[in-house]
């Protein structure tokens, strides 16, 4: 089986049902376990039946092929290893290494001591939900090498499409926090026990609206990580950005060209400060593996757009004695009229905490500026036309600090001012570093003083 994104499905609007999705009719064409290919013959039928039920077919229908391309090679290549070592054989070494893997992920919580660790966070909520943010409250229970991380405190589902029906949180910290380089199968899981119940904004019913179901996922993953601080003390990182990106997203249709277009880029932010180093910044989140975001160069040749600026976001990385990364400011110009998809990523009113006496991180931010309009404008949640030479800005959050900023080494705040990473004004505030506007110089002595 494979699984992946495809630029549209059908539904209230482009891409998936987007911020105001109620049900699942309205995030995108319905399918349940209906076959493509038939006895190894492709279904003409289902085919239309998908293609003329999405926005822009070669794209999405592209999308599907490679899918089946992949199920195909990997059907090859499972024959050749089965011809190759006989079945028995292959299944023989499958179990082998989920067994190994299972004895690597408990001889790591076996060091870990007994009890019963707590954490709590808030998600931003939904207009469709009064703004009520999003509880996530975790237990983990540790008892010898056994794991059980309790969800069933967390907030229940919800009108707006932020709810899931997946376990893939817990068991993403599970597996970072034991055998991160190992590879991942069912015995890297087997000393795990996930608690959630049914109707749980994380496991929620039908006809719950999903579309938006990774938006809490990396926040979900930090809020763990921060309950197993006291076990895990002086070896966890700071609070990353917390969102699966911030995407820049606008669509509409070319008059040039006579065609449809959906402009997409993923844009990084800053992952939380470490025990043995500053946050990477301008980076996606740990639930997005290997995504990036698009070379501003084909966007520009692609879409009818002009990318104004793509750069760090100065003084966005929480202070610490090892800072936050740093988060990503995007300005993108449409150049047709079209429509913008902004929406809460959700870090932009509770932002990435910080450990070990490190601040948080800066939240993000949607700003939007019409032709008409003199300054950029905070918007939440927009998805409507707006004319020609309409403007937008993402600004993703920063991670939080690690450690006291006290503590930083004076080379490398005074570094971090001349790289344009943080300000004079923020040395002086956050780090209690006195730096010379004049000559970019620490002053020691009023830098002394400072700390004091």
């Amino acid at each position: 089986a494979t699984r992946a994104h495809w630029t549209d499905v059908g539904g209230l609007s482009t891409g998936f049902g987007g911020a105001n999705a109620l049900d699942p009719w309205m995030e995108g064409l319905q399918l349940d376990q209906i076959k493509l290919y038939e006895a190894g013959k492709l279904d003409e039928k289902v085919w239309r039946l998908i293609r003329d039920n999405i926005r822009f077919p070669d794209a999405s229908m592209g999308d599907l092929k490679s899918q089946v391309a992949a199920n195909r090679l990997a059907e090859k290549r499972l024959e050749e290893i089965l011809l190759r070592y006989t079945r028995a054989t292959v299944e023989q070494a499958i179990e082998r290494i989920f067994d190994q893997t299972e004895a690597s992920c408990r001889a790591v919580v076996a060091q870990w001591p007994d009890g019963v660790y707590e954490a709590h966070s808030l998600f931003a909520g939904s207009p469709l939900d009064g703004n009520q943010p999003v509880e996530i409250k975790v237990r983990v229970i540790i008892k010898g090498s056994d794991v059980i991380i309790d969800l069933t405190q967390c907030s229940q589902q919800r009108r707006a499409p932020i709810n899931a029906r997946t376990l893939a949180a817990p068991l993403i910290a599970y597996k970072a926090l034991t055998t991160p380089t190992e590879p991942i199968n069912e015995g890297a899981f087997r000393a795990l026990k996930v608690e959630i119940q049914e109707g749980n904004y994380m496991m929620a019913r039908h006809p719950a609206a999903m579309a938006s179901w990774g938006r809490t996922l990396p926040t979900v993953v930090d809020t763990i990580f921060l309950a197993l601080e006291p076990v895990l003390r002086g070896k966890l990182p700071a609070a990353h950005m917390g969102v699966l990106g911030g995407p820049v997203v606008f669509f509409g249709n070319d008059p040039h060209t006579q065609q449809a277009f959906v402009t997409q880029s993923i844009e990084g932010g800053g992952w939380g400060g470490r025990p043995t180093g500053d946050g990477e910044s301008a980076s996606v989140s740990v639930c997005q593996g290997d995504v990036r975001n698009a070379p501003i160069e084909k966007m520009e040749l692609r879409w009818p757009i002009l990318v104004r600026r793509r750069e760090l976001r100065t003084d966005s990385g929480g202070p610490g004695q090892y800072r936050g990364g740093l988060g990503l400011e995007v300005e993108v110009e449409g150049l047709v009229e079209g429509q913008w998809s902004l929406t809460d990523m959700g870090r932009q009113q509770y932002p990435p905490w910080g450990i070990e006496g490190g601040k948080p991180g800066a939240t993000a931010a949607t700003l939007m500026k019409l032709p008409t309009d003199g300054a950029f404008k905070p918007v939440s949640v927009v998805r409507h036309m707006v004319p020609a030479g309409t403007a937008a800005i993402v600004a993703t959050a920063g991670g939080g600090g690690w450690g006291n900023p006290l503590h930083r080494e004076l080379d490398r705040v005074r570094q971090d001012v001349l790289e344009g990473y943080v300000t004079i004004e923020s040395a002086a505030r956050d780090y209690g570093v006195i730096i010379d506007a004049q000559t970019l110089e620490v002053d020691a002595a009023a830098t002394a003083g400072r700390r004091r």
